[in-house]
């Protein structure tokens, strides 16, 4: 892997070679990358005319606009550092991060300015609003466009890329609440390097068409930073809408496509007339969820393109390994680790397992996070030395291909977006008729996975699933809400009194015919 810089130097090694050539293509405009280098730059000094420069922590609350690229490089040319907002958590959530986070200022986008209102609320008062977009009426923020316009020297911090921050992601994991993975500027100059490569990328060719939310991990490294990195053009859409993306694609010449298996199974769907329209695309990405190998099959044969299976958790920039474009893709089978990337098979004491016997998914190299912000705890529950323990239970074939048959971890993925169990169980808990609770995880042909809640009610009360449902949809985020409720008389627990999800699980197996009671 060549010598790796931070992320301003290597963006702006990138101008050098592509300036006049077009990074955020919509259908409406194309945006140069001296376009976007200039405008980062007049952020960055903007931030800096405020207050806000190095090791300072900004929150980016935005939805896929060319503005988030600006915004991102701007901070971290100031030598800030990104914590990118979920844009589907609710206030409680946002403020949790942003006082975990002690962030020094927040960059939002006026789309949002309702769940800012109730953000600004419970945040700290001394915080640095920047408003994207909108009329220049919200007393005491900074305008984004001001910003643009001021004329203050560039900063130009000292960054260390193996020990500096570029960005903080908060994620959910096992315990407690979500923890933030400290993501250095190496981290993810040497993740786009090797999604780069993998992919056989076409400097000043191809173009990433991006619907993918860009606050999260996969579509900020694959789909924002490896083409500001590496000369290519990127497309960012702000809904998933089959017609939207669709027309989106024509008119913007996209050539690449980054989806989770529930976009997918719905392009499957397309008529004649759309479908005709992604001829352009030369291959798709899938990530965040198992793709059954039928719906592989099903999007090849109705568009025309390959998919390419990857993964990769957030702690690890995110992306670990993805089947090859140039070689054999092996359905059911996330592919090969990326180039500067390990990968290995390991036991709980840490030995490594031989080919084909399953084992916990470790990983190394450049990409893997320093740690979780202020969690030294789980940091070293993580990390065995300079190995990165997964989570995940999977096994590596003969050919070196990696498949993943399980998750040691409770969290569940639906739709791509990690969800935290312990979140939803508080929150029903919460429910004055509710006695006890255990949140659990589905397979889902559509979503990869879908929220189940078991539910014991208190004694005497009656409680509707259509109230309890309401009852959450107040106070969660879409992709959090249980798609179902089971009802029960008491929750399955070992001797020291611990819900055993797995029982659950199992009893959900056998409600859907997927095995039969021995």
């Amino acid at each position: 892997m060549p010598s790796l810089s931070a992320i301003p130097e290597a963006f702006r090694a990138a101008v050098r070679r592509f300036s006049a050539s077009p990074l955020v293509v919509t259908a409406e405009a194309s945006h140069s990358f001296a376009e976007i280098d200039v405008a980062s730059d007049r952020i960055a000094a903007g931030l800096g005319r405020h207050n806000i420069g190095v090791g300072d922590r900004v929150a980016l609350y935005c939805p896929n606009v060319p503005e988030f690229l600006v915004a991102y490089l701007g901070v971290v040319k100031a030598g800030a550092i990104v914590v990118p907002i979920n844009l589907l958590i609710q206030a409680d959530e946002a403020r949790f991060i942003l006082d975990d986070a002690a962030v020094r200022g927040v960059i939002y986008h006026n789309a949002l300015h309702d769940k800012v209102d109730t953000l600004r609320q419970q945040a700290k008062s001394d915080l640095c609003w920047v408003r994207i977009g909108g009329a220049d009426d919200r007393s005491g923020d900074i305008s984004f466009s001001s910003l643009l316009t001021n004329d203050a020297p560039t900063p130009a911090p000292m960054i260390d890329p193996a020990k500096d921050l570029a960005a903080i992601l908060y994620t959910s994991g096992t315990t407690g609440r979500s923890k933030g993975v400290m993501l250095t500027h190496l981290n993810l100059v040497s993740n786009t390097h090797s999604v780069c490569t993998a992919l056989s990328l076409r400097p000043g060719e191809d173009r990433l068409l991006v619907v993918l939310p860009m606050f999260h991990s996969f579509a900020a490294t694959v789909g924002m930073l490896t083409p500001a990195l590496h000369g290519l053009s990127f497309v960012p859409v702000v809904r998933f809408d089959t017609s939207l993306v669709s027309e989106t694609i024509a008119k913007t010449g996209a050539t690449l496509f980054l989806g989770v298996p529930s976009m997918y199974s719905l392009l499957v769907r397309l008529d004649d007339r759309q479908a005709a329209l992604w001829r352009g695309i030369r291959f798709g990405v899938a990530g965040g969820a198992a793709m059954p190998p039928d719906l592989l099959v099903a999007v090849e044969e109705r568009l025309g393109f390959p998919v390419l299976e990857g993964d990769g958790p957030t702690e690890c920039s995110p992306v670990t390994c993805v089947n090859p474009i140039d070689g054999a893709r092996k359905p059911g089978s996330v592919g090969l680790p990326v180039p500067g990337v390990e990968m290995g098979v390991r036991d709980d004491a840490g030995e490594v397992m031989p080919r084909g016997e399953v084992g916990e998914v470790c990983v190394r190299g450049p990409n893997v996070m320093l740690g979780y912000w202020q969690q030294p705890t789980a940091t070293a529950e993580t990390m065995v030395g300079d190995w990165l323990r997964t989570g995940d239970l999977g096994y590596i074939d003969d050919d070196g291909y990696i498949f993943l048959v399980d998750r040691k971890k409770d969290m569940v993925i639906v739709n791509g977006m990690n969800v935290y169990p312990r979140m939803v169980e508080e929150v029903i808990s919460s429910h004055p008729d509710v006695a006890e609770v255990a949140v659990v995880g589905e397979p889902h042909r559509l979503h990869g996975e879908i929220i189940v809640a078991w539910v014991v009610t208190k004694a005497g009360a009656e409680l509707s699933d259509a109230a309890l449902k309401a009852f959450c949809r107040d106070r969660l985020g879409p992709h959090q809400l249980p798609r179902r409720f089971e009802r029960s008389d008491g929750l399955p627990k070992n001797a020291t009194g611990k819900v055993l999800k797995r029982e659950l699980r199992r009893a959900g197996e056998l409600e859907r015919g997927v095995d039969q009671p021995t």
